[in-house]
């Protein structure tokens, strides 16, 4: 993994917070987010990494502190005034519930001048779980990337319990989607934002003009759309232990796909895609066979 002090090739922005898995004999307690998830596991898989993210000066904050210290993740914090942002997934009564505190709910991030510099500096920036239904915090970030057709990744990855203005997050997300080097959706996304099936979702996206769209479809794989190489489909990986924890998957699939591109380049033929894919789903279904987040590899 890299060391903190080494400088950072990806970015990556959005939000940080424990996760709180409960069910009806325990509950346990795990650094999280889709950013952090994302880039831990960048870092895991050997790609120096930064996070921007909303971090509260409190013990919830110094534990998400350490561990992107344990895997040499490079924070630029803004210091959450609610103090630091909480998931609960209560799976008390079998289908989770999921519920966030007040810091997650107004979660916000700065674009001062560390937080640029370093957004201008990186080989890629990612964006996940950022809350665009708010408009100026969406300007500030877009305003520091340049040359977003080769260097941003989305993944816009709506929470219901964070969203408050459904229409505007999707008007924020598809301006900037239309930009980026890579748009990455999956069906929860698809559900929430537009009440549409996946393949429906990512079939807008290109229309309105997104480069590349990568779709996870959980156990049904993943595929990726571009007006050049047309729609290209993986299965599942399939591994011999069994499946502990789905949570992290997107994360995982986000995170190799984006080493992959850091290290060659966006793919540019259907064999260089579907070997993307293929990794991509590996990862994930490793990170599956672990509780918790965490990227693994088999």
């Amino acid at each position: 993994m890299p060391e903190l002090n080494t400088p950072a090739r990806v970015v990556v922005v959005g939000d940080a917070l424990i996760d709180v898995l409960r069910d009806s004999e325990t509950s346990r307690e795990f650094p999280g987010g889709a950013a952090l998830n994302v880039a831990v596991g960048l870092a895991v898989l050997g790609v120096p990494t930064a996070l921007i993210a909303m971090v509260g000066d409190d013990a919830d904050g110094a534990v998400l502190r350490a561990f992107l210290d344990q895997y040499g993740v490079q924070l630029i914090a803004t210091s959450g005034p609610l103090g630091s942002s909480r998931a609960v997934s209560d799976r008390t009564d079998g289908e989770p519930r999921y519920f966030f505190n007040d810091a997650a709910k107004a979660r916000r991030i700065e674009f001062g001048a560390s937080e640029r510099a370093a957004l201008e500096a990186a080989e890629l920036v990612v964006v996940s779980c950022f809350p665009f239904d708010d408009t100026a915090q969406t300007e500030a970030f877009a305003a520091g990337v340049s040359d977003p057709e080769h260097r941003l990744v989305i993944d816009p990855n709506p929470r219901a319990g964070m969203l408050h203005d459904g229409p505007r997050f999707v008007r924020n997300f598809e301006a900037l989607a239309v930009r980026s080097l890579l748009v990455k959706v999956g069906d929860e996304d698809a559900d929430l934002l537009y009440d549409s099936t996946l393949d429906e979702l990512r079939e807008r996206l290109v229309e309105a003009g997104a480069r590349t769209v990568l779709a996870t479809a959980g156990r049904l794989g993943a595929s990726v759309s571009s007006a050049n190489n047309g729609l290209i489909r993986v299965p599942i990986a399939e591994l011999d232990s069994p499946v502990i924890d789905t949570m992290g998957a997107g994360d995982a699939t986000l995170a190799a796909s984006v080493c992959t591109i850091v290290n060659g380049g966006l793919p540019l033929d259907t064999a260089a895609w579907q070997t993307l894919l293929a990794d991509a789903m590996l990862t994930a279904a490793a990170t599956c066979r672990h509780e918790g987040a965490l990227l693994r590899r088999p």
